[in-house]
């Protein structure tokens, strides 16, 4: 697809999911920060007319005159016919393994670039296998990953980097980042795909397997390195002076940058390593509230691996796909995160970077929102492909979080 073809486009973005939780807050962004007549051309899909009608009257008169599209996660007609239309699909439809393949195939035979929140690693791998080759070919760009998960990390672990270097004039040679604090919620949806993910990994041990690698989102024959298993137990970092528990979302956040590394052809060495855990505290309150976190974690995972137990929590303990906290509670959220990176001569440096709203609302919507607005309009020097956020759109995208998201990312004096 050329250039020419892809400009002439009816819209710049679609919102694919617009009657979900995530996907109105994605529309609301929208007609915030683009309005609905301006510059950038969207439209709202959905499989329902009659939700979608109700979150454009919802969205208020300036909203009226969007189009609402209907198309359904299994109608592979109208999900090319949807992908045909527009530059940029963004969706919000998960979990992704269950909702989203149709989609992705759409978009890659359409040409028509791609942005989602999935965490979904064995699903992302089976896209890039699946769609690398042709999205090359057709010039697609499908970008998983663009909320937090994995935005902030990946994004984060650029910015130091070319922060360092223009200071050090090298690279560290690891990072490592660490949740601060944070306040805010898991999303429904979230949830619902790491259940999926729980029983996907049981019922198939190759899906286990892709979960467990530390480069398995890496391209094939680069799935080597110095990085092993992400961190399974309670360490003190004296560089941080915290104990450390693992991060939930480690599992998803250390592939997605060590995939960014590999597309780059690894500036930073074949060596660069890099980890994330969450700070819990000193002495010994920070060791049980680090312990404490580990247990409750296993509980999830291990109530989650069998089907009982996994219906009773989504039926009855975890928030659903399409719920989510009030706007006092997104809008009072926040994240700060922590990362401190070891140059060859054993110079550490830190970084921070921080988000104004609840990381899995407030945020993620704000920045799935800006990638799908820089892919439709910013000019990106690379081609189709099954990409990160970083590999693919780095610096524009790092100046749309700054400027309109609400994020920040800083060396530390």
């Amino acid at each position: 697809m050329t250039n020419e073809q892809h400009t002439r486009r009816e819209f710049d973005v679609i919102i694919q999911g617009a009657t979900g939780f995530t996907g109105t807050l994605c529309a609301e962004y929208l007609l915030r920060q683009y309005g609905a007549n301006g510059d950038l051309r969207w439209a709202l899909a959905g499989r329902s007319e009659q939700k979608l009608r109700e979150v454009r009257s919802a969205l208020g008169p300036e909203a009226s005159g969007l189009e609402l599209i209907v198309a359904d996660s299994f109608d592979s007609d109208a999900l090319l016919a949807l992908a045909q239309r527009t530059r940029v699909v963004l969706t919000t439809v998960g979990p992704y393994a269950l909702y989203g393949s149709d989609l992705v195939a759409a978009c890659v035979a359409a040409g028509t670039h791609y942005c989602d929140l999935a965490g979904e690693v064995q699903w992302i791998r089976k896209m890039i296998d699946t769609h690398q080759q042709q999205a090359e070919q057709t010039g697609a760009k499908i970008v998983n990953c663009c909320g937090f998960d994995s935005v902030p990390m990946d994004i984060g672990v650029w910015a130091l980097q070319e922060a360092v270097r223009e200071k050090y004039g090298t690279y560290c040679r690891s990072i490592s980042m660490m949740v601060k604090a944070t306040k805010g919620t898991a999303s429904g949806g979230t949830l619902a795909s790491m259940m999926n993910l729980i029983r996907e990994s049981r019922e198939d041990r190759d899906v286990a397997r892709i979960l467990i690698h530390p480069y398995s989102l890496n391209p094939e024959g680069e799935r080597e390195g110095p990085d092993q298993r992400d961190q399974q137990k309670v360490v003190y970092r004296e560089d941080a002076k915290s104990w450390t528990a693992p991060f939930v979302m480690a599992g998803v956040n250390t592939k997605v940058v060590r995939r960014s590394h590999a597309l780059a052809r690894y500036p930073y060495g074949k060596e660069f390593r890099y980890d994330e855990s969450v700070m819990t505290g000193r002495g010994f309150g920070g060791w049980l509230k680090g312990t404490l976190m580990i247990l409750s974690l296993g509980a999830l995972v291990l109530f989650a691996s069998y089907t009982p137990t996994r219906n009773f929590l989504q039926r009855f303990v975890l928030a659903k796909p399409g719920e989510g906290p009030d706007r006092e509670l997104q809008k009072s959220g926040f994240f700060n995160l922590l990362q401190i990176g070891v140059l060859a001569d054993g110079t550490l440096v830190q970084g921070k970077i921080t988000g104004d709203q609840d990381p899995g609302y407030g945020s993620t919507s704000k920045m799935l929102s800006e990638c799908a607005v820089c892919l439709a309009k910013d000019a990106l020097d690379t081609g189709g492909g099954v990409w990160t956020p970083a590999a693919v759109m780095a610096r524009p995208l790092i100046r749309r979080l700054r400027e309109n998201a609400g994020l920040t990312f800083e060396l530390k004096d």
